[in-house]
């Protein structure tokens, strides 16, 4: 299977990386992380509203974009890429059925599956009971939780396609500094790129981020359940295996608070809990093996 993308698709793939690069570039990132409390910009949520991302897949005779499953996918991982904050998935699968998903004049948090909310106090509207949340210690500087005890039942498909969208899209920017790093870094007079002990860092996380980019794609175009627990798995894989490695390759540096390799494992970390946790994918792609061996 090819996945080559339409012209419309890579617009809205650069127009978005463009919007994202000028409202929430380094300087932004930093600012948000320094923040005691998390804070959720009203400015850049109403703005992504304006130009579709939440509407992507809602028709236009509803007053959405009318695009389909693969480009929610695309923005997904560019939101991903540039480690967004905010309850995204829960405000675009809102869409359409809460009064000011759609627009981005609200936002709305979800009981997840597993039991975690993310942005649970700064939302508008909670979908699901939150009776009893109570809120948890972040690794993430930039996603407030808590957790709802007792919460149960399988995750949306599509919650867990864009977590996983937004895993690949965080594997592909860890994936990019490892290798700026190594170009520029210099050790001993030779860029560290030139240690073979650095190439294979960086060449394993161009494999987990090219293995997971067919299966997330592969899966936004069948929508098929196995497919997208498959893509999950890899997606996970990618985005902390890939942060893992690149902090090797960044050394200590890749732990302070100007640099945002540390940010990206932290995020993965959180998105592993996040859409039924990444055990109900393990367990859905193990029952269709069995099922397929019997």
């Amino acid at each position: 299977m090819r996945f080559q993308l339409t012209d419309q698709q890579r617009e809205l793939q650069t127009a978005l990386r463009q919007l994202l690069g000028r409202r929430f570039d380094g300087e932004a990132r930093r600012a948000a992380v320094e923040r005691a409390v998390p804070a959720l910009d009203r400015a850049l949520w109403r703005e992504l509203g304006a130009t579709g991302f939440f509407a992507l897949r809602l028709p236009e005779d509803e007053g959405g974009v009318g695009l389909g499953l693969p480009e929610a996918v695309l923005a997904f991982e560019e939101a991903g890429r540039a480690l967004l904050p905010g309850p995204l998935v829960a405000t675009h699968l809102a869409a359409g059925e809460v009064p000011g998903a759609a627009d981005g004049s609200a936002a709305v948090a979800a009981v997840d599956a597993g039991g975690v909310v993310e942005w649970l106090a700064q939302a508008d509207v909670v979908r699901g009971d939150a009776t009893g949340a109570v809120p948890l210690r972040s690794v993430d500087p930039l996603t407030p939780l808590h957790r709802v005890p007792g919460a149960r039942g399988p995750a949306d498909p599509v919650a867990v396609l864009l977590t996983a969208a937004e895993q690949l899209g965080s594997a592909v920017r860890t994936c990019e500094l490892a290798a700026q790093h190594a170009r520029t870094r210099e050790q001993f007079g030779r860029p560290v790129g030139a240690f073979q002990a650095v190439q294979q860092l960086c060449a394993r996380t161009l494999v987990r981020v090219e293995v997971a980019r067919a299966a997330v794609y592969a899966a936004a175009v069948t929508a098929d359940l196995v497919d997208i627990a498959a893509a999950r798995l890899l997606a996970d894989d990618a985005a902390v295996g890939g942060a893992r490695d690149c902090l090797q390759v960044h050394g200590g540096m890749g732990f302070t608070w100007e640099a945002e390799v540390h940010l990206h494992l932290k995020r993965a970390w959180v998105r592993t809990q996040r859409a039924g946790v990444v055990t109900e994918s393990e367990e859905l792609l193990a029952g269709d093996l069995v099922a397929e061996a019997a």
